[in-house]
């Protein structure tokens, strides 16, 4: 490395120039909200805001559904992974697209014939209406707000990295948490302005942008060494002194005692089962027409992020060889750097500044798909559902813009606790909230017919509880060796991802809980007509919300 990559001035580091980078964030910022304000004005009606008005192609969802799948744990916190712990950070991109294989084959279509706006949609149609839409609900919240936690400590890291801005750990609010303020504010303006038509246009926009430019950089990469793979890891390993050749094989990271390979095997159960359980991706396929587009829709986005993740390998191990583990150790944002730091070794400062771009518009892109989804949850299943009935389209649309406004907030405060984390591993642990409180109810709503109101609760709270309870006190909040609260030890549960005890505990609960709960005659005939809707589609159009 030479010694003007990683400018050292007043103890701060910065990349590029900060002026190009702020420029080419602002063009992206202006023509994204020109675009949002624009489709934003064809919102009339609770379908146009919380669905788009089912107006988008198969296809359009694919790409939108790529792009809010695609987040900045894919682009930076995989690549961070795969740069320090070589095939043990690749699993993340294996985990993530072999999610989408369980989406695809067992709830994609199901759930958009079966719902209407949200996962409540589906969780209520043959249960009592009122506490597991509420128990949706809460579990929409939790799920979003870890997965936003992911996205704001990207904003704060990546920028930090462009302008130089240090996180100073003796105060609260510093450089880096102005940072994840704006983001916080600028994606409550594309909620608010824009609905889920706007989102969705942000997300096709940004997933565009994200495969070209990891196209072009990966390239670049197998360029250097004459596309040669080989040549490319064995630099990768020469690099990589302290590590060497075990950067090419497991267990750098979750090898070296019994607990961290326990930890594997639970990280990996939480990827490959918490994609059918994200609520923002769900409620994706409800902004298409029929059950054929969502199944198209599916089919666009695993291709799509399949070749992303394929890229991420090269962009991974192209870090580790061109820039250097103790590089990207050492910059602002950690592991979350390496992306940016490669771009910047390959392209200087324009190709620094343009794919710098395109990960902050990923984590603008995300953001809002997250708050849109956990708004319109609260004000369709808490407000409109459980709290008022027969309520105006409107008043459900005026509740669903301020509490995402709260969202915001919350998102902030969470983001700034969280900076300095391995994005990709803070959305591994919503993965596993997701995979714990909603994958086993949806399943069992979908495919048993003795499932009741008692299970469905017993199954989200059971599972949200013991999974955030476990989160909270694992070494991943203290304890650890980059813990979210630092200086402090109260941990007792051993793994960092929860998921191989909550996920079964979950759906254990759910079973025993429908037993407890005794046979729910309504249930059991609503069943028949949730099967023949989630298969052939027919009747999915009429709001659930009228039995």
């Amino acid at each position: 490395m030479n010694g003007t990559f990683l400018a050292q001035a007043g103890g701060s580091a910065t990349v590029g120039e900060p002026i190009l980078n702020i420029g080419i964030f602002l063009v992206f910022v202006l023509v994204t909200l020109v675009i949002v304000f624009y489709v934003g004005r064809s919102n009339r009606t609770a379908s146009d805001y919380y669905a788009a008005g089912r107006a988008f192609t198969g296809t359009q969802n694919g790409v939108a559904i790529a792009g809010d799948y695609l987040s900045a744990a894919s682009f930076l916190g995989i690549a961070g992974a795969i740069a320090l712990n070589g095939y043990d950070g690749f699993l993340y991109s294996v985990g993530f697209l072999v999610a989408w294989l369980v989406a695809l084959l067992l709830v994609a279509e199901l759930l958009r014939n079966t719902g209407k706006f949200t996962m409540g949609d589906v969780l209520s149609f043959r249960m009592r209406q009122r506490p597991v839409r509420a128990a949706a609900a809460v579990s929409t919240l939790v799920v979003s707000f870890f997965y936003l936690l992911a996205q704001m400590a990207g904003a704060g890291g990546l920028i930090s990295l462009l302008l130089g801005i240090n996180d100073d750990k003796s105060t609260f609010f510093d450089g880096q948490s102005a940072v994840i303020a704006v983001v916080g504010i600028l994606m409550v303006v594309y909620v608010l302005v824009g609905g889920m038509k706007g989102t969705t246009w942000v997300q096709i926009i940004k997933a565009t942008l994200l495969l070209v430019g990891a196209a072009v950089m990966t390239a670049w990469v197998l360029g250097k060494f004459g596309f040669n793979l080989s040549g490319l890891l064995g630099e990768a390993v020469a690099q990589s002194p302290k590590n060497g050749e075990k950067i090419l094989g497991p267990g750098l990271q979750y090898g070296v005692s019994n607990t961290a390979k326990i930890d594997f095997v639970s990280l990996g159960l939480a990827l490959v089962l918490g994609t059918a359980g994200l609520p923002h991706i769900l409620m994706r396929f409800y902004t298409v027409p029929s059950a054929k587009e969502a199944r198209r829709s599916v089919v666009w986005a695993i291709w799509l992020i399949g070749i992303f993740y394929l890229f991420t390998l090269v962009l991974g191990y192209g870090a580790a060889a061109l820039v250097g583990p103790a590089t990207i150790t050492a910059a602002p944002g950690g592991a979350n750097s390496a992306a940016p730091l490669l771009a910047y070794e390959l392209g200087g400062e324009v190709l620094l500044g343009l794919i710098s771009a395109v990960a902050f518009a990923t984590i603008l892109a995300v953001v809002a798909g997250l708050t849109i989804t956990a708004s319109a949850s609260f004000a369709h299943d808490v407000y409109a559902n459980v709290l008022k009935r027969n309520t105006e389209p409107d008043s459900e649309v005026r509740v669903a813009r301020r509490t995402a406004l709260v969202i915001g907030l919350v998102a902030i405060v969470g983001g700034i606790l969280a900076n300095g984390q391995n994005i990709a591993f803070l959305v591994a642990l919503a993965f596993a909230v997701a995979a714990s409180a909603n994958l086993p109810t949806i399943l069992y709503s979908l495919f048993w017919r003795r499932f009741n109101t008692t299970g469905a609760l017993w199954s989200i709270y059971g599972g949200l509880i013991s999974c955030v309870v476990l989160i909270v006190f694992s070494p991943a909040v203290s304890g650890g060796k980059t813990p979210m609260i630092k200086g402090v030890d109260f941990h007792w549960f051993p793994l960092s991802n929860p998921g191989l005890v909550s996920i079964p505990l979950s759906f254990v609960l759910g079973i025993v809980g429908t037993y407890i709960g005794g046979r729910e005659t309504e249930s059991i005939r609503r069943y028949a007509e949730m099967e023949v809707r989630s298969l052939t589609g027919a009747g999915s159009e009429r709001s659930t919300a009228a039995h």
